[in-house]
């Protein structure tokens, strides 16, 4: 079968298709909505505030418009609450397609300076010759899972059944179904659109449909239909989620602009969990930038739902937005599996793809520093 870039985020989901207008928004820390609170300055030295004024515009690219996925949502929050501005960052929020393999091309060329790029793909733009640089991720889970309806109660019930994609199964849902016993030539892949209710109705005898664990099921539990959701980490499937990539360049010129970039993140991450009433706010400053088809209460959902997927999967000792170097091996080692990556993209040679230093250096006694020092 035929791989491509697994997608940060939740590519072409018809559901949240967002206002046509938003693929041309350009909404900085101080501009675009609302004006953004803070106080330029605030949360930080003087000297450093005038290193990160120094490191100009900084381009913050989504995975996939401004849906209410993580590594999206709270940089339009930092945004609009000011935290970029506190610290003397000027960033404009600019809404990616879905299609990873621009988005690190993008970020490779520096017409983006910082965008959401999974793990699995920085190895693989590197790989290619694509030159981007990993700096954070959430949690070694994932968003890819397989659902089925609720009369198949163990994965091997799937062989010789259809399975239904959304133009090719990611590498994850395949490795879990390999590692469950299921006979992978027996399967019969067909593409399905983006209406997950095509499961239920097992349209064209269909039995199993990949999806992202926080909206489809979500859909379908909405409309009162009961699946079964797979997921990859349950079998002990590498992947993972909210993970970050910086253009190497402007990395090597302001290592601090980028650390504040993330610490900012973070600390709009913190504020749009705690509790229902920042989670609607955080969503609203999604709404605003995206036009009237935003669906609020989808992407509260899709919100919580992935903020769950990591408070229930931590980064192995690592704090919030730290890379385990141990993902980083077990990626490359099913991307090998698959033929996705030659063999010379050995796991050492991958883990120089990625810098821990970014977020280390935001931490003491495990807790994010704010403000800056």
């Amino acid at each position: 079968m035929q791989h491509r870039l697994v997608r940060a985020g939740l590519a072409g989901l018809a559901a949240v298709v967002l206002a046509a207008g938003a693929a041309a928004c350009d909404s900085g820390s101080d501009s675009g909505g609302n004006s953004a609170a803070g106080s330029e300055g605030s949360a930080i030295s003087a000297k450093r505030c005038a290193e990160n004024k120094a490191a100009g515009r900084i381009t913050y690219l989504s995975g996939y418009q401004y849906q209410s996925s993580v590594s999206i949502l709270e940089y339009v929050a930092a945004a609009k609450l000011g935290y970029f501005k506190d610290l003397c960052l000027d960033v404009a929020l600019k809404p990616g397609t879905g299609d990873t393999a621009q988005n690190t091309k993008l970020l490779a060329s520096g017409q983006a300076t910082v965008s959401a790029v999974a793990e699995q793909d920085t190895i693989q733009a590197r790989a290619n010759g694509i030159a981007i640089t990993g700096v954070s991720s959430y949690s070694d889970a994932g968003l890819d899972i397989l659902m089925t309806n609720k009369d198949i109660t163990k994965l091997t019930q799937l062989d010789g059944k259809v399975v239904g994609h959304k133009g090719y199964v990611p590498a994850a849902v395949e490795a879990m179904l390999v590692k469950a016993g299921v006979t992978w030539d027996s399967l019969t892949l067909v593409k399905e659109g983006y209406d997950p209710s095509v499961l239920p109705r097992r349209q064209g005898g269909l039995e199993a449909l990949t999806g992202f664990v926080s909206n489809e099921p979500n859909q379908l539990k909405a409309a009162g239909k009961d699946v079964t959701v797979w997921q990859p980490v349950d079998y002990g499937i590498p992947s993972s989620i909210g993970a970050m990539a910086v253009n190497p360049a402007f990395a090597a010129a302001h290592p601090h602009a980028v650390e504040d970039v993330l610490r900012a993140s973070l600390h709009a991450y913190d504020y749009c969990s705690s509790g229902q009433a920042h989670i609607t706010e955080c969503v609203g400053y999604a709404a605003k930038l995206s036009g009237p088809t935003y669906d609020k209460g989808l992407n509260a959902t899709i919100w919580k739902t992935e903020t769950q997927v990591v408070k229930d999967n931590p980064t192995p000792g690592q704090p919030l937005g730290g890379i385990d170097p141990g993902n980083i091996a077990a990626l490359v080692d099913m991307l090998h599996k698959f033929g996705i990556v030659p063999a010379d993209v050995t796991a050492d040679k991958a883990k120089g793809w990625f810098d821990t230093s970014f977020v280390s250096s935001l931490y003491a006694a495990g807790r994010l520093v704010w403000p800056a020092p």
